[in-house]
């Protein structure tokens, strides 16, 4: 009898051990959490809305006109813009300040299509039809936007930043900078520039032009 209860207690015991070691060595598997990615939408610039003014000065004065913004778009993810490019046709440089022989004279200057001597005073643009602006990201503080992106003019990339207003619609994006500055130099666009030609006395141009972008796209 009694053998037979120490029998039973000593199965009892092995197979609520055996249990025991089962529930043990079970694992609770996690899901991993599914991550959703948004598409980009693209806007195409509008090029009869969009164009990039500017202001040369010197001692004696200055002038201005603009560029066309020939091509181009805007990338919008979550209902902000998360980045594009704008292509300026350098051939579309026009001077608005001047008329007749003394306006042509200027942006045949500019552009570098006179006489094979001064096609790289500034823009030329037979060699350099067109500049690209690429935006990189898009900062905001205490309510001011900043567009921080890489222009390329002549071959050569330079890192810009400047305020801007943007709007967006489900239709349209709109872009307005402040007016802001560039070291044309840092372009290889040195013509009369007193930091790199040191005989110039009043006959230089400022090194710095003032730009403002406006941009407008559309789906």
């Amino acid at each position: 009898m009694k053998k037979n209860i120490l029998s039973l207690a000593l199965i009892t015991i092995i197979s609520l051990t055996g249990c025991k070691k089962e529930t043990t060595t079970e694992e609770t598997v996690t899901p991993e959490p599914t991550v959703e990615t948004v598409d980009a939408i693209t806007f195409n610039i509008d090029n009869a809305s969009s164009s990039v003014a500017w202001i040369g000065s010197k001692p004696t004065g200055k002038h201005n006109g603009t560029i066309t913004v020939k091509e181009g778009n805007f990338d919008v993810t979550d209902g902000k813009v998360s980045g594009g490019t704008f292509v300026m046709d350098m051939n579309s440089i026009t001077v608005t300040d001047l008329e007749g022989d003394d306006k042509l004279n200027l942006e045949t200057h500019l552009k570098g299509t006179g006489d094979k001597e001064a096609e790289d005073h500034f823009f030329n643009t037979a060699k350099f039809p067109t500049s690209t602006f690429k935006i990189n990201s898009i900062t905001e503080t205490d309510g001011v936007s900043t567009v921080n992106g890489t222009l390329t003019m002549k071959d050569i990339s330079k890192e810009v930043s400047f305020p801007a207003k943007i709007s967006i619609t489900d239709s349209e994006v709109s872009l307005v900078s402040e007016p802001f500055k560039i070291n044309r130099t840092l372009w290889g666009v040195n013509y009369a520039s007193k930091s790199i030609f040191d005989d110039l006395k009043d006959k230089f141009v400022d090194d710095e032009i003032e730009l403002t972008v406006t941009a407008k796209a559309t789906k």
